[in-house]
């Protein structure tokens, strides 16, 4: 079994009477995500996406991908929120946080289009010198700002580069699959498209041609990946707490959050889960966040954070819980050299592999913030690789459907995300926002 969920570390915190009064909620949930008769049930094309996805583009991906390895040394990924965090936790999950840094035989991936930054964006433009650079830009519209602008400087530079033709073959582009400016646009340059699903939204997308071309290019097995997910499509199938680690995850949150833990902290023991950590925090905190409700998602790498955020955790106000992300195998070691001298008074860690030395302290720490005060989750994942992540990756889109649904929300849309646009566009002098503007400027103080 891959992934296994350890609830040992919540005894002390959670009866078993909690988990029999919930799990008729549990069900009805299960109910109508199944059924697609609750809110959101638009957005369902996730749900078995792992085994009904489009095999014909599947191919596409792996060709473009193969294409883009053949021909370019830098690929630019132009995407915001769920059209890059999903592909960027990936990579950095399976190769490396440091994987631009590294020697390898793919080209380097930079993301871009997910700020408004000067800086950034000059900077990477400074990395792209030289180079032969291709650009995948994912956008369901082709309007929202941040991605249209670095789609703009980055067309400009590969025609300037290459001429309009030389940019045609080196431009790829995620989009709707009929409508939207990005789609015309693309259709009339000729470049080549692959569909960002009209019912999957953006952060449940990474198992989509959103996350699979960037993730194919870094030289991850996708098939590997989608085969982990469907894995884990088939397992999480039944409604009943006892049979469905998911779902019990989803119960627990809830149970939880209702004795006054508001805030989750996914913690993860490897840099590389640091991506990981913030596509998991949008999941959740777009899909939950909203209507005055939610548990507010937080994430820490240990042992770092723990010289940080630990003292807080460990004594703080007790409006938290932890789920641990444990990799029992990463397929990596480190021997422990031994020291003559012993400064440091460390030689009885001399010949002790590095990752075991991780895994005690992962123990250690749990125990410590158990006794604290703080529920633990510990999500068990046998080892590091694609089959598993691909399994990890639905566990938390499921669970987090589910869960949004016995909290008493719709999981699926995103109302507050558009707020701030709106003040933007008309605060910038966007056509058709003229009066907004006036009304927003008599408020502004600066």
């Amino acid at each position: 079994m891959s992934i296994q969920l350890n609830t040992h570390y919540l005894e002390s915190f959670i009866k078993s009477h909690e988990y029999e009064q919930i799990a008729p909620q549990i069900r009805y949930a299960d109910q109508i995500l199944r059924e697609k008769s609750g809110p959101g049930n638009q957005f369902l094309g996730w749900v078995d996406l792992p085994k009904n996805y489009d095999k014909e583009e599947f191919a596409r991906i792996e060709n473009a991908a193969e294409k883009i390895k053949k021909t370019c040394q830098v690929l630019v990924v132009i995407g915001i929120g769920g059209s890059y965090l999903g592909a960027r936790a990936v990579i950095e999950f399976l190769r490396s946080p440091n994987y631009n840094l590294l020697k390898k035989d793919t080209p380097n991936i930079y993301f871009a289009g997910n700020s408004i930054s000067a800086d950034s964006l000059n900077d990477l433009l400074a990395l792209c010198e030289g180079k032969d650079i291709c650009v995948n830009v994912i956008s369901k519209s082709g309007t929202t700002t941040e991605p249209a602008v670095a789609f703009r400087v980055f067309r400009n530079l590969l025609e300037k580069k290459y001429g309009k033709e030389g940019a045609r073959e080196r431009i790829f582009v995620t989009t709707d699959r009929a409508r939207g400016t990005l789609k015309q646009f693309s259709t009339e340059a000729g470049y080549e498209t692959f569909v960002v699903p009209d019912d999957v939204g953006g952060r449940f997308s990474v198992l989509t041609a959103v996350g699979l071309l960037p993730i194919a290019v870094a030289g991850i097995d996708i098939k590997k990946l989608m085969e982990g997910a469907a894995a884990a499509m088939e397992k999480y199938t039944s409604p009943e707490l006892d049979k469905n680690d998911c779902y019990l995850y989803a119960a627990i949150r809830n149970i939880l959050f209702r004795k006054g833990k508001n805030i989750e902290i996914l913690a993860g023991y490897e840099p590389f889960a640091l991506l990981f950590n913030e596509w998991w925090k949008q999941l959740y905190g777009e899909s939950e966040g909203k209507d005055g409700k939610g548990i507010y998602p937080a994430s820490v790498i240990f042992s770092t954070d723990l010289h940080s955020l630990g003292q807080y955790i460990q004594d703080g106000n007790r409006i938290l819980f932890e789920t641990v992300l444990n990799i029992q195998d990463t397929k990596k070691s480190f021997e422990i050299p031994n020291d003559p001298a012993n400064i440091d008074g460390l030689n009885f860690l001399s010949g002790k592999d590095l990752d075991d030395v991780k895994r005690t302290a992962t123990l250690a720490t749990v125990l410590a913030h158990v006794d604290g005060g703080v529920p633990n989750i510990l999500i068990d994942l046998d080892e590091r690789n694609e089959y598993t992540l691909g399994e990890l990756i639905y566990f938390f889109e499921l669970a987090c459907a589910i869960s949004g649904y016995v909290l008493g929300v719709n999981p699926f849309d995103q109302p507050g995300v558009e707020s701030y646009k709106k003040n933007m566009f008309a605060l910038l002098g966007k056509p058709g926002y003229e009066e907004m503007r006036e009304e927003l400027n008599k408020r502004l103080t600066f």
